[in-house]
């Protein structure tokens, strides 16, 4: 490719120096400069198509005019003053704006903090605190973020655990629903929900089900691979929690806020959760997270349990609430639901052509695409990582996870022909991996997740 970019190389290199390696997952040199809708420009001048939105993070593209119009007019008044003491009327509007948009028929509280790790250390203090019980149930391949809480839910990378110690204790891991990789070796067409059995033998035989404060579930397996449970799997899981007084925890943080094209994931179900963890999406960008849970689970913990200086930051609940309005009054939740479909056509019309796309699978615009090696189903990690590269070569910012799934998430205001572009790009590249064009030098670059 002679497209330059040694402006980017630069920097990357620069970041080497002084940023910590334990932050920082490497794709390739991208430095951005700026990014206004699904495009963003890169130091040297070069524009991409984003089909990643910043982590699913920005729903809403980038800055978008209503949100960064809330932020300056907030930034004239004041920026921040600890909401630990004190109060302020962006704090309270979007906590009236998060109980309205929620699943649950029933009065809701709303506490506010900085990311999606923070809000699921918030999750467990509360069904602790709640229940007067200690044992947490989360997912293997889970990933809930990077604080110690967080960390302990999570089951997707070793490194994450690596020479810091035990993480928390009393959380379990049982095998999340992926029927197209299923851990018990089950066919979709032949299963008997066999993996709810495994819970239910776990509170049969060696997990008391009298012990388990709440069982913490992503909807969608984000970083999984976008796999999405059967709904019956769900809704049984749902059951044993209510007969067992567990409180159902939906992790919202990569799905939420018109991602799967509803509100929230969870609402794919027809289940209505206990506590709903979110956070990436909520404010387009700016660092806030939200629990959103019953009233009396939510007082159940008193001051200071979860409180952070910075929480309730009246810039950050602007963008929120500007956010919030935005996806309701573009119609991007439909939006999302609708363009997720004629993706999900059009990348399975490539999967029919191309033996390395083993899966295509998603709700509306949180979608994976997963690359195997032959019709045996192994997993591909070289595709994965060639292809995401030469996608940005080529002017597509395209990643993976799980090791072989490319994650394809691009912001809900994406248009058509920006789709069209992007998958052209990626089906471009598909072609070349598969004819060897792709060096393997690539290899020693890209890492990825």
């Amino acid at each position: 490719m002679d497209i330059k970019r040694d402006r980017c190389r630069s920097i990357c290199g620069e970041d080497s120096n002084f940023i910590a390696k334990a932050s920082r997952i490497h794709y390739y040199p991208l430095a951005v400069k700026r990014a206004k809708g699904s495009v963003v420009e890169d130091a040297d001048g070069n524009e991409y198509i984003d089909f990643l939105s910043s982590a699913a993070a920005l729903n809403t593209g980038h800055a978008h005019e209503n949100v960064v119009n809330a932020m300056k007019k907030q930034l004239d008044d004041f920026i921040h003053y600890t909401t630990a003491y004190m109060y302020n009327v962006p704090q309270v509007e979007l906590a009236r704006r998060l109980v309205q948009i929620t699943p649950g028929d029933f009065e809701k509280r709303v506490l506010l903090g900085l990311t999606g790790s923070d809000a699921n250390d918030g999750a467990i203090k509360l069904a602790r605190a709640y229940t007067g019980r200690r044992k947490m149930v989360s997912f293997i391949k889970a990933y809930h973020g990077s604080t110690f809480g967080s960390l302990s839910l999570s089951a997707i990378s070793l490194n994450m655990r690596r020479k810091i110690g035990p993480g928390l204790g009393d959380v379990h891991h049982i095998p999340y629903p992926d029927c197209y990789r299923c851990p018990l070796g089950h066919k979709k067409d032949e299963c008997s929900m066999e993996c709810i059995k495994q819970l239910e033998d776990a509170f049969e035989n060696f997990l008391p089900a009298e012990d388990v404060a709440g069982v913490v579930m992503e909807p969608i397996a984000g970083d999984a691979g976008i796999i999405v449970p059967p709904v019956q799997y769900v809704r049984r899981l749902h059951e044993l929690c209510k007969e067992n007084g567990i409180l159902f925890i939906s992790e919202e943080v990569q799905q939420g806020f018109g991602r799967s094209g509803r509100w929230f994931g969870i609402e794919h179900f027809g289940v209505e959760p206990d506590i709903i963890v979110m956070g990436k999406a909520i404010a387009s960008g700016m660092p806030i997270s939200a629990l959103v849970a019953r009233k009396e689970i939510m007082d159940s913990l008193d001051a200071p349990a979860h409180l952070f200086t910075m929480n309730g930051n009246p810039v950050c609940c602007s963008a929120a609430i500007a956010t919030i309005d935005t996806i309701s009054g573009e119609g991007l939740v439909e939006r999302s639901r609708l363009l997720g479909e004629y993706m999900m056509e059009k990348l399975n019309e490539m999967k029919e052509k191309y033996e390395i796309i083993g899966d295509v699978r998603g709700l509306g615009l949180s979608i994976g695409v997963e690359l195997v090696t032959d019709s045996s189903g192994e997993r591909n990690r070289e595709a994965a990582t060639k292809i995401s590269y030469r996608c940005w070569e080529k002017g597509l910012i395209l990643t993976f996870f799980a090791g072989n799934v490319l994650r394809v998430q691009p912001p809900l205001v994406i248009e058509k022909d920006e789709i069209d572009r992007g998958l052209a790009i990626m089906e471009e590249a598909i072609q070349e991996y598969v004819r060897g064009d792709i060096p393997d030098s690539v290899l020693e670059e890209s890492k990825g997740w």
